[in-house]
C-alpha cells in the first residue's frame, strides 16, 4: 500500500483550540503528547513529563538519552518548580523517558507500574522516590486523588512487553517497552474530575463504575484504525465515564521540539482527519464537546461543562 504523503492541516481545527484560560483554582496545562500539568495553585502533578522529543532519525538509528537542557527549558517555561508526583501513562520512550529527570528536578515521586519503576531505578532515583502501583490503587496528593485503571496501548504497539530491569540510558527506543498502561481517573476535593487516557487503547469494561466530567483523550494512531475500533474506543472510554467535555491529546508530532509550533503526526503514522470525522459524529449525537488544548496555556476545561 502506498503511503499518503504529508500530514493533516491543523488550521482546519483552529476554532477548536478554545479551552478557556484558567483563573484561580484547578487547571490543566498541555505540554505535548500526553504530558499534562494539573495544578490548583498549591499542589501540582504531572503525567509523563516528556520534553526531550528526539528527532525521527535519532529514534530510528541512535541510542537515546533524556536532554537535560530541553527538560529544564520546558519546566521553566511552564513555571514548574515543585511537583508532588510524576505519573507516566505507560513506559514507551515518548511518555516515560524523561520522567525520572523531571521527578528529580521537582522533588516528585515517580509513580507507576514496575516498568516505570525500572526507569526510575536506572536513573537512578532513590527507592523512596519510586512508588509502584497496581490496577485499582489510589493515591492522594493534597486535594488531588488518582485512581489507576487497567488500559492498553493502541494497536500496533511497536515496543510491547515489560521493562524487567533498571533501564539506564543511552538506550535504543525499543528498550522503553510499553509495560503497564493506565487510564488515570483524577478527582479534586472541590468536586472536579478528569480522565487522562494517554493512549488510544482500552480494556473492555475496565472503566465501568468510574466517572469523570472531562476526558483528556489520547488519539495517537487512532486515525489508522477501522471505524468500528474508533467507535468502540469512544464507548469504552468517553461514554463509560460519562464525560461531556473531551480534550484531545497525543496528536502532535513528537519528533519535533516543543520550541517550534506543534503540528499533527504525518499520514504515514496517523490520520487526524479520520479521527475527527468519526469522533465529531459521535460527539454530536451524544451532546459532547470536542476540543484541542493550547500548548503552554493554563486552561480550565471544566468551564466548558454544560
Amino acid at each position: 500500500m502506498r503511503l499518503r504523503p504529508g500530514r493533516p492541516d491543523l488550521d482546519r481545527y483552529s476554532t477548536r483550540f478554545d479551552v478557556p484560560a484558567a483563573g484561580a483554582g484547578p487547571s490543566v496545562t498541555f505540554l505535548g503528547v500526553s504530558t499534562l500539568l494539573l495544578d490548583d495553585g498549591e499542589t501540582a502533578l504531572m503525567t509523563d513529563g516528556f520534553f526531550s522529543r528526539p528527532g525521527l532519525l535519532a529514534v530510528g538509528l541512535r541510542r537515546l538519552s533524556p536532554d537535560p537542557a530541553r527538560i529544564d527549558a520546558a519546566l521553566s517555561r511552564a513555571g514548574v518548580t515543585r511537583l508532588e508526583a510524576v505519573v507516566p501513562v505507560h513506559s514507551h520512550f515518548d511518555h516515560v523517558m524523561d520522567s525520572a529527570h523531571v521527578a528529580e528536578r521537582t522533588g516528585a515521586v515517580l509513580t507507576g507500574g514496575e516498568s516505570t519503576a525500572n526507569v526510575g531505578r536506572g536513573h537512578p532515583l532513590p527507592a523512596e522516590r519510586i512508588d509502584v502501583v497496581a490496577a485499582g490503587d489510589r493515591r492522594s496528593y493534597g486535594p488531588w486523588t488518582l485512581a489507576w485503571v487497567d488500559s492498553a496501548h493502541c494497536p500496533p504497539d511497536r515496543y510491547p512487553g515489560v521493562i524487567t530491569e533498571p533501564l539506564t540510558p543511552p538506550a535504543r527506543a525499543g528498550a522503553w517497552r510499553c509495560g503497564e498502561a493506565w487510564s488515570l481517573v483524577v478527582t479534586h476535593d472541590d468536586g472536579r474530575s478528569v480522565l487522562v487516557q494517554g493512549s488510544a487503547g482500552y480494556v473492555p469494561g475496565a472503566l465501568a463504575g468510574h466517572r469523570a466530567d472531562v476526558a483528556y483523550l489520547g488519539v495517537g494512531q487512532l486515525g489508522v484504525q477501522d471505524e468500528a475500533y474508533i467507535r468502540t474506543y469512544w464507548a469504552e472510554v468517553v461514554e463509560a465515564v460519562g464525560a461531556k467535555v473531551v480534550v484531545l491529546t497525543h496528536w502532535d508530532d513528537f519528533f519535533r521540539p516543543l520550541d517550534r509550533p506543534l503540528r499533527a503526526l504525518p499520514y504515514a503514522g496517523d490520520d487526524l482527519d479520520v479521527t475527527m470525522r468519526v469522533l465529531d459524529d459521535l460527539a454530536t449525537r451524544q451532546g459532547v464537546l470536542v476540543h484541542f488544548p493550547t500548548v503552554w496555556r493554563r486552561e480550565d476545561p471544566w468551564a466548558l461543562l454544560p
